[in-house]
């Protein structure tokens, strides 16, 4: 009888005792057992800040220690929400998160954090969550886990508060800074913050910037292009237009970083009346794409932060930013600078042709039925649609200008000195980029591969390493456009600390170089009535490279020092001549316009060329999109193509996939 009313007892005590909910499963409630427990340190590294020093488990979401709670989807986004956000509602999001995870505890008594202090930051910070196309975290609701202020809660910022007090009375002291809106932030940025700082850019000097999309990578994400001119969107009669490429490599992260600032700098330093950038830009069409491999950077950003994750600082230096080739390929692990047609080969097979030249050579079509990747198709498509003078593609992992050609003339295709008919306007370019870096062309400096045939910071391609599909190549044997390859510092991946002197040592160099596209001549190609000729040819005797003009007949052409006879033809025109004599030390682009008459005896040459015909040629039998219609169909390919950047994170750390973090799930 004794027993019965005992076991009636615990039973009543088992009914009444308040229950717990599992909300690990969104949208379900999956009541757990009550553990009689005592207060506990809070020993999670990432809480440590909390106003409050003790903690009880199960906690509110039902992890039943400590360990579990750190290997916990939840405690796995506390722990990256800093990075993922950029910065913003730092700390509060991971302090509100701290109070669910390891909710404080008093005489053997959880208490519940205040609910108004939830709603506050869930105002202040839904839009950033919005950003990055990710849903509010579960455990951060503010009905489940958060109690009334009338119900004895606790502010789970009050710490947090106290401290912003002190700064913003200590910040009243100080004198304001003069042009805040000009200092740049040196850190590294998502994909949605990049393209979120270069909108941002293009909304503070909207007169002289412009973004816009040259197509997606493999896994959707933006090809997104800032544009620096006087007048945005609008080719101008007789301006050069230049661009910079960066992150090719997705690993190689500072070319990327520093085409951000670069971006930056522009904007502000325009906008307080620097006279050289806004010269520059006044007289250019400056085009930067600071990243051309955006998901093989967020695989190298995942493989960093899964590296780190559970591990020592002290104990990860010198492998947290080591030489990982995580990230270098696109997400069908194809190398994008050895992507582009092969023209190469072709150059030298025609070498002993009578009259070869080495300038818009057609895509050969068996090209189109190989593994074309969609960053290269669309970057093909940008070169071929703006009459590009000057490029650079940024790497890392060196210090050197490397120019064309990467492939090697060489019959084994060993590394042998193989240059272009441009070699000498190529070497002045390379230098106008070393000699204005801090230490480039310093033979002290050297580092990485090229340092054994590298001389004052440039090396000829094929002579350091030859390499077939390079992008440098395809620039200069399809179009007009001359792009050398810059590798901008000896870290692929520096520590973040470390971005701000990477800037001090380039920023210069990257300005020099864009200027560099005011040497040589321009002019127009007209007929004799004063019409712009299009696709008319410019050549230079000696030189077999020709160029050719713009929709408006203007031309330019990047030369040395020197008296050259440069030519101007047409089909159904004659030949018109000039000699031009360039002075050392020109600082700007010479005049030089040519009127062409009518030929009475080319019948029916009036028409285009069979060359320039055939360059006109792309993706003739529509391969690249018979490819990508069928790679879209895989479901391997529709999993990856719903799934949002930032999902790397929690992909590769081992824990259970948080698909509560999904809009769209």
């Amino acid at each position: 009888m004794l027993l019965l009313l005992l076991l009636q007892l615990l039973l009543l005590h088992a009914a009444c005792a308040r229950p717990r909910c599992d909300q690990r499963v969104q949208g379900k409630a999956h009541f757990i057992a009550v553990y009689q427990s005592t207060c506990t340190d809070v020993l999670l590294s990432y809480c440590d800040d909390m106003p409050y020093t003790q903690t009880l488990f199960p906690s509110l979401l039902g992890h039943r220690s400590r360990q579990e709670t750190e290997l916990s989807a939840e405690y796995l986004l506390l722990s990256v929400v800093e990075s993922l956000l950029g910065g913003e509602c730092n700390p509060d999001i991971r302090m509100l998160g701290c109070s669910v995870l390891a909710p404080r505890c008093q005489s053997d008594r959880t208490l519940l954090p205040c609910r108004s202090t939830c709603d506050a930051v869930r105002t202040r910070c839904s839009l950033a969550f919005q950003a990055i196309d990710m849903e509010w975290p579960y455990f951060l609701n503010c009905d489940r886990f958060f109690s009334a202020d009338q119900e004895h809660c606790y502010d789970p910022l009050e710490g947090l508060k106290a401290q912003q007090d002190v700064e913003a009375y200590d910040y009243m002291e100080l004198p304001l800074a003069e042009e805040p809106d000009t200092s740049i932030k040196f850190s590294y940025q998502s994909n949605a913050e990049m393209i979120n700082l270069l909108k941002a850019m293009e909304e503070r000097c909207p007169q002289i910037a412009r973004t816009y999309s040259i197509g997606r990578s493999m896994e959707g994400s933006d090809l997104l292009v800032i544009e620096f001119s006087n007048n945005p969107g609008q080719h101008e009669l007789l301006e050069p237009e230049i661009k910079y490429i960066g992150n090719i490599h997705g690993n190689e992260v500072l070319g990327r970083q520093l085409l951000i600032y670069l971006a930056q700098y522009l904007c502000s330093e325009y906008l307080i009346g620097d006279e050289r950038i806004q010269s520059l830009i006044n007289t250019t069409r400056i085009h930067i794409l600071p990243s051309m491999n955006p998901d093989g950077y967020e695989m190298a950003m995942a493989a960093l932060a899964d590296s780190n994750y559970g591990y020592d600082e002290d104990d990860m230096e010198g492998q947290r930013y080591g030489s990982s080739n995580v990230g270098r390929t696109n997400a069908q692990n194809v190398d994008l600078n050895r992507n582009f047609p092969d023209l190469t080969t072709i150059v030298y097979n025609r070498r002993r042709q009578k009259g070869y030249t080495t300038d818009h050579i057609p895509i050969p079509d068996h090209y189109w039925f190989g593994k074309v990747a969609p960053e290269t198709y669309a970057v093909m498509k940008w070169i071929r649609s703006v009459p590009f003078v000057l490029s650079a593609n940024l790497h890392g992992g060196d210090l050197v200008v490397s120019y064309p050609y990467d492939l090697s003339k060489h019959p084994l295709e060993r590394s042998f000195f193989s240059p272009t008919p441009d070699d000498k306007v190529f070497k002045f370019l390379a230098a106008s980029y070393a000699n204005a870096h801090e230490t480039m062309s310093n033979e002290n400096a050297r580092c990485g591969s090229s340092r054994s045939h590298s001389q004052k910071g440039i090396i000829n391609g094929a002579l350091w390493s030859s390499i077939s599909g390079s992008m440098q190549d395809f620039n200069y044997l399809h179009t007009n456009c001359f792009e050398v390859t810059v590798e901008v510092g000896c870290d692929r991946f520096p520590p973040q600390e470390e971005l701000h002197l990477a800037w001090h040592e380039n920023h210069q160099a990257l300005i020099t170089f864009m200027e560099a596209v005011h040497r040589g001549i321009k002019g127009i190609v007209m007929d004799g009535e004063g019409n712009a000729i299009k696709g008319a040819l410019v050549s230079v005797r000696g030189i077999r490279h020709n160029i050719t003009t713009a929709d408006g007949g203007d031309y330019w052409r990047l030369l040395t020092p020197g008296t050259y006879i440069v030519s101007a033809w047409a089909p159904g025109y004659t030949k018109a001549s000039k000699r031009v004599r360039l002075p050392p030390h020109m600082r700007h682009t010479g005049r030089v316009d040519f009127v062409l008459q009518r030929d009475p005896d080319s019948r029916g040459l009036n028409e285009s060329s069979p060359t320039a015909d055939s360059h006109q040629r792309f993706d003739p039998y529509n391969q690249y999109h018979r490819y990508t219609l069928m790679a879209s169909q895989s479901s391997d390919n529709v999993e990856r193509t719903e799934k949002p950047w930032w999902w790397k994170y929690f992909i590769t750390a081992g824990s259970p996939a948080p698909t509560w973090l999904l809009k769209h799930y």
